[in-house]
């Protein structure tokens, strides 16, 4: 018993902060195959904007690389102030008994799939100043990450699974989301074989990659009600009934790492696409119409 509670306290002392979607970890890593996977020209026309960073005002934000701009909108929140109106760019939570709306809870535009194509728009705009276009390139490969968390868009009246008390194995207390952005996507990326950042076939890419904001929102959300609420209750979810408690058990742990695992190559390479597409000599993209 006593081994069992210091292990506990043990797993509980490695895990990552709260209210980081897909974890630091997660979210780097999401960049990491993105820079394996773009075009040389690509990499090249990031690496140009990063010169721009000082102009941005965030000293305690670097953006120095494609795995800061990956992990920089988080970095924000501890500005209030300054940074507050993004905050509600990171999600676009659908309760996952109603039908699914890619234009629902979405005013304004302050939503994640709004924001993708904001960001991939602004981006793309040659004619705008570097450190806006630099600043509209962490806000996509970050907000392209966040959209790929399945309770980034589904919810069952608890704030996309964050009210719910979740036990990780034999660590208790966490909570739903949290246990998603964080050790579960660690335990998801470091246990993948082969590793997840290489530089993937064009057979792969076809089969994970393609698709846009609204598609990806909508895979997140069929994701969390058929499978991560399924999970971690051990029985389908009631629409509209909030659960107190869950756990994962490990049997749960190693059904979900897959899932994690599919969701974050596919969020690596959707963001390689946009900005391979956004750096692409052309037309600049049609403007959001919601």
């Amino acid at each position: 018993m006593i081994a069992r509670l210091v292990a506990a306290l043990l797993a509980l002392l490695v895990l990552p902060a709260p209210a980081q979607a897909w974890g630091f970890f997660g979210h780097e890593t999401t960049a990491k195959i993105a820079l394996a996977n773009v075009t040389p020209a690509t990499r090249a026309a990031v690496a140009r904007l990063l010169r721009h960073e000082r102009e941005l005002g965030t000293p305690d934000c670097p953006l120095k690389s494609l795995e800061n701009a990956a992990t920089w909108p988080d970095c924000l929140r501890r500005d209030a102030w300054r940074w507050a109106y993004t905050f509600a760019w990171h999600y676009q939570t659908e309760p996952i008994g109603e039908p699914y709306d890619p234009r629902k809870n979405c005013g304004g535009g302050a939503c994640v799939s709004a924001q993708i194509e904001r960001s991939h728009r602004i981006l793309a705009d040659e004619s705008l100043p570097a450190n806006v276009r630099l600043e509209a390139l962490a806000f996509l490969v970050h907000f392209a990450g966040d959209i790929h968390m399945p309770l980034h868009s589904g919810d069952n009246a608890d704030r996309g699974g964050n009210d719910v008390v979740t036990a990780y194995g034999i660590a208790p207390g966490l909570n739903l989301h949290w246990i998603w952005d964080g050790p579960l996507a660690e335990r998801a990326i470091t246990s993948a074989q082969p590793a997840l950042v290489r530089r993937f076939t064009a057979a792969e890419r076809a089969e994970l990659a393609g698709g846009g904001p609204a598609d990806w929102g909508r895979e997140s959300w069929e994701l969390a009600r058929g499978f991560v609420y399924p999970n971690a209750l051990g029985r389908p979810p009631v629409p509209g009934e909030k659960a107190e408690t869950a756990a994962l058990t490990q049997e749960a742990i190693a059904a979900a790492a897959p899932v994690a695992e599919r969701r974050i190559v596919q969020a690596g390479l959707r963001i390689a696409a946009l900005l391979d597409s956004a750096f692409a000599p052309g037309p600049l993209p049609e403007p959001d119409r919601r």
